[in-house]
């Protein structure tokens, strides 16, 4: 099976903006009118693309790469108005949960306790049921819905536990067990359907609407599903877990410079060899379906793909991890066959080896730069413009980097003296426009800057620091932030650089 070649992506630009970070006076961003607005504001700035972090449902620590569903979308971005204006809520319903104190942050804990509260009013008001929508939404989606909303409803029967904690006989899906719980929570089940089904049709119409006009949707998908989830508890033969379905090896990355111990990421990790034998089902699957979803799709710590870093289960940190071949071009060649034209984007950071470079060639992925890591003084770096190719995409910095503002003013004086020097600017101040504007003239196809870092804004409204656990995913864009003069000031870049 040979790799099909993508085209490479025209020239343009684009701002990585999650949804969750979208302005709303319900607690999170969701596919409402501010998310309508945020595409006419791209559409004004003349921009390409608007880039989105995973939309799965997400659990303990709030991250959207830790979800429990491959599949499935997440609840919160359900828009509460436009179930209102279907007359499935009030607007006292919808107004009276406490959402947390600030707009400009998430308050996870407030919106756990509430937003399913409300989403269940909605749905014991539906008739989506009869409805051909429905049905046609079902019988599409059928092969991981069924699954998920069993999952779900299980899940929360027992109190919101890991499945592997659940009793046996359904942690182990022995059919008995399996058919019980179907007729016991069929109605719990009948919920998580719901809120799949409104989350899609939602979706599907916001992202027919920024193709309308003319932006496209820049995906993330996790190389990696988490433990957690309902695609290991279904699809438990297609890891590497033991015979308790508990993992053997998991996910992470090796020591370096900037983690002594490593990062233990403890995903579990793919059983490669089992699903190469199934011709990758699941991953053509996953792309197919990711492809309905977005018209670009990024694939984070592509790097595993060609090699992955296994750790032994239960190890506490990960030093004592191995390197193993990964299935390298013959996956890429599986997925190229369900693409279509939607494209890819590979996110090469970190140690990359020749074999990642030989798969992005063949199959035309562009890879990433990021502008924060240009600067260290090195003029062979080749995070710095003048060493981009055409195809690539240019980051100022992307989810997991602190905002250029917040950047610059905490590196070393050799660092922000290198910066002045290359951007040709006198003030430290002036440096993060300077990233931009660099980024913007550079080469590379693609250029994509954080919201935040249009705003100018420092650290506190930085998205993840990696390594942490609380705090993170919450920063929140206010509505009057979204300003005709920041669209028009965008613009002019835009046209200047021919983008």
């Amino acid at each position: 099976m040979r790799i099909k070649k993508q085209k490479p992506m025209e020239r343009g630009a684009g701002i990585l903006l999650p949804v969750s970070s979208l302005p709303s006076p319900y607690g999170i961003g969701a596919f409402g009118q501010a998310a309508y607005e945020f595409v006419d504001f791209l559409k004004s700035a003349g921009q390409k693309y608007w880039q989105v972090l995973p939309l799965g449902p997400t659990s303990y620590g709030d991250s959207p790469y830790q979800s429990f569903s491959a599949f499935a979308g997440n609840p919160y971005f359900i828009d509460l108005d436009l179930l209102r204006q279907q007359g499935l809520l009030t607007q006292e319903e919808i107004e009276e949960p406490f959402w947390g104190r600030d707009e400009g942050q998430v308050d996870y804990q407030s919106l756990y306790k509430a937003r399913f509260k409300v989403l269940m009013t909605a749905f014991s008001r539906s008739r989506h049921q009869q409805t051909k929508e429905f049905k046609q939404f079902y019988e599409e989606n059928k092969f991981w819905l069924e699954q998920y909303s069993l999952y779900m409803a299980v899940k929360t029967y027992f109190g919101g536990k890991e499945w592997l904690l659940w009793p046996q006989d359904i942690r182990l899906r022995q059919p008995k067990a399996l058919k019980g719980y179907q007729l016991k929570l069929q109605k719990e089940a009948q919920f998580w359907q719901y809120c799949q089904f409104e989350f899609f049709r939602q979706w599907d119409r916001l992202k027919a609407y920024a193709n309308e006009n003319g932006i496209e949707i820049i995906g993330d998908i996790p190389i990696y599903v988490a433990l957690d989830s309902a695609d290991v508890w279904e699809h438990g033969e297609l890891f590497q877990l033991d015979k308790e379905k508990q993992p053997t090896r998991v996910a992470g990355v090796p020591p370096d410079l900037f983690s002594r111990t490593g990062q233990l990421w403890g995903n579990p990790l793919y059983d490669w060899d089992r699903m190469k034998k199934e011709d990758f089902w699941w991953w053509k699957q996953r792309m197919s379906f990711s492809c309905r979803l977005y018209d670009v799709i990024r694939i984070d710590h592509f790097v595993g793909i060609a090699h992955y870093y296994s750790i032994p289960a239960g190890d506490p940190t990960a030093e004592h991890g191995v390197w193993i071949t990964g299935p390298g071009e013959e996956l890429i060649a599986a997925i190229s066959q369900v693409m279509g034209k939607k494209r890819v984007i590979a996110e090469d950071l970190g140690i990359v080896i020749p074999q990642v470079r030989k798969i992005q060639k063949k199959s035309g992925y562009p890879g990433m730069k990021v502008l924060e890591f240009a600067f260290d003084g090195d003029s062979s770096n080749e995070n710095l413009p003048c060493h981009y190719e055409k195809n690539c995409v240019v980051y100022g910095g992307t989810h997991d980097n602190e905002t250029l503002a917040g950047f610059f003013p905490r590196q070393k004086r050799k660092v922000q003296q290198f910066a002045r020097q290359y951007l040709g600017v006198n003030q430290n101040s002036q440096l993060p426009a300077a990233v931009i504007r660099a980024g913007y003239a550079s080469a590379a196809n693609t250029a994509i800057f954080q919201m935040q870092d249009f705003l100018e804004l420092d650290n506190t409204a930085r998205m993840n620091t990696p390594s942490t656990l609380g705090g993170n995913w919450r920063w929140r864009l206010l509505k009057e932030q979204l300003t005709p003069e920041l669209a028009q000031k965008i613009k002019q870049l835009t046209i200047l650089y021919a983008r």
